[in-house]
């Protein structure tokens, strides 16, 4: 092929027209995109997290309110997957103070914490078993270790999603006090490592 034939496949810089700011992306979104959460993601948040526990357990981590009041406090504890602009998958989690979980932290936010509590991953039904609940945490995890303040993220889980969480380098701290109806839980953490290693290489 010639160079005069093979130009209408090219696209020279200098030939592009530039595209104001304010202009690009108006007709079309990202087919992938993550971001914190806002408190007017709360209902999208509500409506996958309601259907993902109340279907399995019978009970939601974060009620509306309880949505809302995290994406409000806390909303940089958040992580949220978005397709075409449409929430897929979302992670929430709040700072806590303690070694271990107690009530309270199904509540509360303690600024000066150095642990984040994720009191909630959810994937929508319709992206489950697509390896998204994994992918979403370990994106989070990473985040995490742009944090300077963070030194550990603990969750609590039910015994079926143990292996779940190992998978992604929890580790089991016994069993909670907390119990939720008939509910009981798995306490786990992940320790959060090499700040200033982390910071210096990988762009935090």
């Amino acid at each position: 092929m010639s160079v005069v034939s093979a130009l209408p496949f090219l696209k020279p810089i200098h030939a592009r027209v530039p595209i104001s700011p304010g202009r690009q992306r108006r007709h079309t979104l990202p087919a992938s995109e993550f971001r914190s959460l806002n408190a007017e993601d709360a209902i999208s948040v509500f409506e996958i997290e309601r259907e993902a526990f109340i279907s399995v357990s019978g009970e939601c981590p974060l009620h509306l309110d309880e949505v809302r009041h995290f994406l409000t406090l806390c909303p940089e504890l958040s992580l949220g997957w978005f397709e075409q602009g449409r929430l897929v998958a979302f992670i929430i989690g709040s700072l806590w103070d303690q070694d271990r979980l107690t009530a309270d932290a199904l509540t509360l936010h303690k600024p000066h914490g150095t642990t984040v509590h994720i009191h909630v991953l959810a994937v929508h039904r319709t992206f489950r078993q697509q390896g998204k609940g994994s992918i979403l945490l370990w994106r989070y995890l990473q985040y995490l270790r742009c944090l300077p303040y963070v030194r550990r993220a603990v969750l609590m889980c039910e015994d079926f999603l143990v292996p779940f969480y190992q998978k992604s380098g929890f580790k089991g701290q016994g069993p909670s006090e907390i119990i939720v109806g008939s509910l009981t839980f798995i306490e786990m953490y992940y320790p959060i490592r090499g700040h200033a290693f982390v910071r210096r290489n990988s762009g935090c």
